[in-house]
């Protein structure tokens, strides 16, 4: 289950939810078996200059290689860029959840 999270100065007019779901259907083009991918947006108040820094992390997994990740690293800087419609500081990161990291579901019977 992939996370993402974009951390943007509020002076950047973006659509949040569409660039997290772009960010969803990239990931899920690559790797069909991602799974959904929980994403967060944070806008700043208080910055230097318009930036927008995009985190995206995945779960380390054999066939997610030099190859795979300089790909799927590509596909998203195009599809994020694609989103928006003014100039800013741009950064992207890719990162594999280290070897200590629990993901699942949690639910509550109703």
């Amino acid at each position: 289950m992939p996370h993402a999270e974009l951390k943007f100065s509020n002076d950047l007019e973006i659509d949040h939810k569409a660039i997290l779901s772009d960010i969803e259907a990239t990931i899920l083009k690559h790797d069909a078996g991602a799974g959904i991918c929980k994403g967060r947006a944070y806008p700043c108040d208080r910055y230097l200059h318009t930036h927008l820094l995009v985190e995206v992390s995945i779960l380390p997994k054999a066939h997610r290689d030099d190859a795979f990740c300089k790909a799927l690293l590509s596909d998203l800087e195009a599809a994020i860029k694609a989103r928006i419609e003014q100039s800013c500081a741009f950064s992207l990161e890719l990162r594999f959840s280290g070897a200590y990291y629990v993901t699942n579901e949690h639910q509550v019977a109703e």
